[in-house]
């Protein structure tokens, strides 16, 4: 059986028309989800990038992993696997097409990189790299003998959000800068982020020209990925292969005033695709209801290899079980799971099947807020009324979750909770000559709204001393951020 695992970096779950978005926004994803199985509520419990992508690739958590930020954090140890690695010790073939590096590059024999044109302010074709270098990828693999597991890495749904043509207008016809539209005063008072918004959507008034941009790049991604099923087809592969589609968080949009990143521990961000295809071995259209976890992936794919040794050690658990018994269709792997985020904010968060509980363990956070969150999601999914004040007896049973659970982890691993231990890395992107030029005067309609203090502050990415800015994809960094 050959593997190939698809991650669709800062993809939401709910904006995939297969998870019941209005727009029809995923049409190739849709048929590969009715080919196969769809898991209706499989979170990301460790967000952004970098921790995703690691309890996705190894199947451990962050108190194993201890990776928790996008930087300043240790390596993964060697102990520790990645599955090209597991998958490499028992003979596959393995090769990616990622630009990751560090530890992800682990275990792979072959990785072909990519980067995507910059120069056009309008319209980044990231996709159609990512897909160039795919298609080498496979062709590779298809060419010699053995079974393979390949990583595909797209990241088209993360910002700047620049879908190109024709899809830059696919779900948006109005005047995105129309000065009598004020929907987006809040995000241009938005100091951590309004310098780099200033940077790719300048001007821009209306909130729903961003939020509609974000669905074109899933769609514009949605097509590329056309490409490599297709590809699948042409060369026999499509019938002994497990295509594993997921990935590593969401993305907030206007929900919270969190605005277009991946911050905060609402399901926006957790809340991701798992769409797993193998016309042999997984049933078509099956739909897995109850909650699973990232940390699942690993030990599921080696379990439909034939590989799921009892000497890797592993936080998560086969989802096989689930397909294989009807009667399990509806409960999912588990109560509740433990959810945690270090890049713009320090929290920590409950998820069970009604409730979900956020603690900030640093305030105010970087919006300004100190609360502490509980949502009843059977009546507000979109966790939008904070019922804690009103059910304090929820929140000290989830929190004793939360506590116990850390507790029971820190005890297993041998190792701290790397949550206190870490700085905070990102407190302010973007350039402030970008977002208000010194040598021009807009008029009152063009101009973000910035406090007139932040015309003396320096010109740069604001971090801790510890923290390593990863990049918005700009000419002058390398590798786009998480």
């Amino acid at each position: 059986m050959n593997i190939i695992l698809i991650s669709l970096d800062t993809t939401r779950a709910d904006r995939l028309s297969c998870y019941g978005h209005f727009r029809r926004t995923s049409p190739h994803l849709d048929r590969i989800a009715a080919e196969g199985a769809l898991f209706a509520e499989h979170l990301s419990p460790h967000i952004p990038t970098y921790p995703g992508h690691t309890t996705m690739m190894t199947g451990r958590d962050i108190y194993a992993h201890q990776v928790i930020c996008q930087s300043g954090t240790p390596e993964l140890s060697p102990e520790i696997p990645t599955l090209a690695e597991m998958l490499s010790a028992r003979g596959y073939y393995t090769a990616a097409a990622d630009n990751l590096g560090r530890w992800f590059a682990r275990g792979f024999q072959h990785i072909e990189p990519y980067h995507w044109d910059t120069s056009v302010p309008t319209a980044w074709r990231k996709g159609e790299a990512v897909t160039q270098a795919a298609l080498k990828v496979i062709n590779r693999a298809a060419a010699q003998d053995q079974s393979f597991f390949l990583f595909l890495h797209f990241w088209d749904p993360h910002t700047p959000y620049l879908p190109p043509p024709p899809f830059d207008r696919m779900f948006y016809e109005g005047d995105e800068k129309a000065p009598a539209n004020a929907s987006m005063d809040a995000v241009w008072k938005c100091e951590a982020f309004n310098r780099y918004f200033a940077e790719w959507m300048p001007g821009v008034t209306d909130i729903e020209f961003p939020k509609a941009q974000y669905d074109a790049e899933i769609a514009y991604m949605d097509t590329c990925l056309a490409h490599i099923f297709t590809r699948l087809d042409e060369l026999g592969l499509s019938a002994d292969t497990l295509l594993a589609l997921t990935a590593d968080h969401g993305e907030e949009l206007d929900e919270h005033a969190h605005w277009f990143d991946h911050h905060g521990l609402y399901d926006t961000n957790l809340h991701i695709p798992l769409i797993l295809r193998h016309p042999s071995e997984i049933p078509a259209g099956v739909r897995v209801s109850g909650l699973t976890r990232q940390q699942d992936l690993t030990p599921t794919l080696l379990d439909y290899a034939g590989l799921l040794d009892p000497t890797l050690k592993f936080d998560g658990v086969s989802l096989r079980p689930l397909l294989d018994s009807p009667g399990s269709l509806s409960r999912g792997c588990c109560n509740d799971t433990v959810a945690t985020e270090n890049t713009w904010m320090k929290k920590r968060a409950v998820r069970t099947h009604r409730w979900k509980l956020i603690v900030p363990l640093e305030v105010p956070d970087v919006h300004g807020n100190s609360d502490i969150e509980l949502y009843y999601l059977t009546t507000d999914p979109g966790e939008l009324n904070n019922i804690a004040p009103e059910c304090p007896e929820v929140v000290a049973r989830l929190r004793r979750i939360m506590d116990e659970w850390v507790a029971e982890r820190t005890a297993d691993t041998g190792l701290p909770d790397p949550l206190p231990l870490q700085p905070i890395p990102l407190r302010r992107i973007g350039k402030m000559e970008v977002a208000v030029p010194r040598d021009k005067t807009r008029t009152q309609a063009e101009e973000p709204v910035f406090a007139a203090a932040d015309l003396e502050k320096p010109l740069s990415d604001e971090k801790l001393e510890q923290g390593l800015f990863v990049g918005y994809e700009r000419e002058e960094e390398s590798g786009p951020d998480v």
